[in-house]
């Protein structure tokens, strides 16, 4: 509760400078180059808001510029005077030492940076190898000159501001282009995120490792024990999740489950083996709150918790949505009650025939 809650403040404060793990990326990058080696061959790829000076998903996609077969990479800064941080900036000897440096432009303006194939003459390539210049603005992603570059581009990958994920997911979409980030677990009830995860437009990545994901953040003071990591200097949050309209091999496991009278006997679920399942006082529903206490042979609407979605097959389920919920295919925590009392919020699936 206290990671979530962290994540909550953060996000209603504004705080977005969260930088990802290099090792998270990578093994997230890898379950769609396994599923389709080619994935990113020819592409585009573009980094919004991720300064390489910093991040790591500029630091991974040059590293593995030739790898992946890019044509081209694009990376954007924001500018620090238009972020709402108040720790100290200085600029790098990454920028300082160029030939493009400018000291009254520094603070103000986002910067674009470009590794092109064509214009690459070495098998060995890193940051040294970009070409830079500033921006006209500050680099915000709704920026007119970033747009451009969005429409350049064939694939999105990110860790997006969490305060502005709503905007950010409908910026991708605006544009139709493929993509990968990073959210909240919370997003994906969204009125603006659930309806493209409901008609197949949208769907969890392959996720971090044991649901833990890591972030080394400026604020690294403002967080107690359960999120600040002492031993690493990071903040660990257990609700994001990874977004993505890619294919990859996870997506299509089916849950291996057991049957409703399994459950009712062997279920590991105390309340499960005791009551059953309960149906919903004002839906044609049964609530199943556990997923591996979803019942393999039930063939009505079943509300299960949300973080179902993270393990979502659609050749094994569908969901479905009933007349009343504000979000169709939710209900949200004060739509659904049982005996009286309200339930969690529950996504609501059935069984493919």
């Amino acid at each position: 509760m206290q990671v979530n809650r962290k994540l909550s403040l953060a996000k209603a404060a504004n705080n977005d400078e969260f930088y990802t793990q290099y090792n998270d990326i990578q093994t997230e990058v890898n379950a769609y180059l396994d599923y389709n080696p080619d994935v990113f061959r020819d592409k585009t790829v573009l980094l919004p808001c991720d300064d390489p000076e910093w991040s790591n998903f500029t630091k991974f996609f040059v590293t593995n510029f030739n790898y992946f077969g890019l044509k081209k990479l694009i990376s954007t800064s924001y500018a620090h005077s238009a972020k709402n941080v108040s720790f100290a900036w200085q600029p790098t000897l990454f920028e300082t030492s160029n030939v493009n440096y400018n000291k009254d432009l520094s603070q103000t303006h986002g910067k674009v940076f470009l590794l092109d194939k064509g214009k690459v003459n070495t098998k060995r390539i890193n940051i040294d190898n970009l070409r830079w210049y500033y921006l006209q603005g500050t680099g915000d992603f709704n920026s007119l000159e970033v747009k451009e570059l969005r429409d350049e581009a064939d694939i999105i990958v990110t860790n997006p501001p969490f305060s502005l994920f709503r905007n950010f997911v409908a910026w991708i979409f605006e544009a139709e282009k493929d993509f990968i980030i990073i959210g909240s677990q919370n997003a994906v009830t969204y009125k603006e995120v659930f309806p493209l995860i409901k008609g197949n437009r949208m769907w969890m990545g392959k996720g971090f490792s044991g649901g833990n994901a890591y972030f080394f953040t400026p604020y690294i003071e403002k967080y107690g024990d359960g999120v600040l990591m002492e031993d690493t200097g990071l903040v660990k949050f257990r609700n994001c999740l990874w977004f993505t309209n890619l294919d990859h091999g996870r997506r299509h496991e089916p849950l291996q489950l057991l049957t409703m009278e399994e459950n009712r006997k062997h279920s590991k679920h105390k309340d499960i083996r005791e009551t059953g399942y309960q149906k919903f006082d004002n839906y044609d529903a049964i609530n199943v709150p556990y997923i591996d206490a979803i019942p393999s042979d039930y063939d009505g609407v079943m509300g299960v918790p949300i973080t179902f979605l993270d393990k979502y097959c659609p050749e094994q389920f569908e969901i479905v949505e009933f007349p009343g919920t504000s979000i169709p295919g939710v209900i949200k925590n004060a739509e659904g009650k049982i005996n009286g009392k309200i339930t969690y919020a529950r996504v609501l699936i059935r069984k493919k025939q």
